[in-house]
């Protein structure tokens, strides 16, 4: 489908997700590879850890545990954490960079095959890690705020305070529903510009808070939106298949453990090639663009074909 840069500004929340969805179809092979390799083993990790963990937490939990049982426990359970945190740390960058990549190669109209992403990976995966370390500082004052606005609330719980109670309730609210979505939709947007131009770190932060100027509600419907859906298949796999063992059968566990696996790969698989799309909505909002040839030279520089990135970047049209 082939979309004007003038055409791209006016595309709603709608629009994006259709237009993110047909983008497999131009090289079915590569998503599948992508898939394969990359977003089904992040989606599984997702839900499947939760499988692990839970008896060990539940064993701690348990009074009659003895000393040693606990301290083997705790240390299984902190290397399961670190395990899952790792993993997921790793195979999420992975996942942007392929599909960031592959969604620029097929705008730029350059070949791209399951090959040439494995090899311009390692060093899209640099950048991507730089930015990433600046959002999890931000995130740290986040989180900060979140933990002084719950101590609020239980403060004005235990002395009966409701305007206090109040307060801290808004507080909270804002800083989930509000500033939490709009940090995750910068940081997502500040993946495929560390991709996609010179910038990395605090310089794609500054950049992607930039470019979401006019787009800012946009963002944070599409962010919401996945991580409400994420939300409730996580919600439904730990009722159903992990804490569901005596209202459900293994053989429905297993089947619907399977079907929730299955649609957190397509919602991951989408939130990606959203972000994607969505950066190119946004600079076609702020009437900038990409040349298509510098944009291909770009690429090849991943690849070991590097050719300077023109500083003067204009965009006519987006071919998707």
């Amino acid at each position: 489908m082939d979309l004007q840069a003038e055409e791209l500004q006016f595309l709603s929340v709608g629009d994006i997700l259709r237009e993110s969805i047909a983008i497999p179809r131009q090289s079915p092979k590569t998503f599948y590879l992508i898939i394969l390799t990359l977003i089904f083993p992040l989606s599984f990790a997702i839900l499947a850890h939760s499988l692990f963990t839970q008896p060990l937490m539940a064993q701690l939990d348990n009074p009659s545990l003895s000393p040693s049982q606990s301290r083997h426990s705790l240390s299984l359970l902190l290397f399961y954490q670190f395990t899952y945190l790792l993993f997921l740390f790793v195979f999420s960058l992975l996942s942007t960079a392929a599909v960031v990549f592959t969604v620029a190669s097929l705008y730029t109209s350059k070949p791209v095959s399951f090959s040439s992403i494995c090899s311009a990976i390692p060093q899209v995966f640099k950048r991507l890690l730089i930015t990433f370390l600046y959002v999890s500082l931000l995130m740290v004052l986040y989180n900060l705020f979140l933990i002084g606005s719950l101590v609020l609330l239980i403060v004005s719980l235990y002395f009966q305070n409701p305007l206090l109670f109040f307060l801290s309730l808004i507080i909270i609210l804002t800083l989930y529903f509000g500033v939490h979505v709009y940090i995750t939709a910068m940081w997502h947007l500040a993946s495929v510009v560390s991709v996609l131009e010179l910038v990395y770190g605090f310089a794609a932060m500054k950049k992607s808070w930039e470019l979401m100027k006019g787009r800012r509600g946009m963002a944070c419907v599409l962010v919401f939106l996945y991580l409400s859906i994420c939300g409730a298949i996580n919600g439904t796999f730990s009722s159903v298949v992990v804490h569901g063992g005596e209202d459900f059968g293994i053989f429905v566990r297993v089947v619907v453990g399977g079907c929730l696996v299955g649609i957190l790969v397509i919602v991951n698989l989408v939130g990606l090639l959203v972000q994607s799309m969505f950066y190119y909505v946004c600079k076609s909002f702020h009437h900038q663009g990409i040349d298509k040839s510098a944009l291909y030279d770009h690429l090849g520089g991943y690849l070991g074909e590097y050719v300077p990135l023109k500083s003067s970047i204009q965009m006519e049209n987006l071919d998707m």
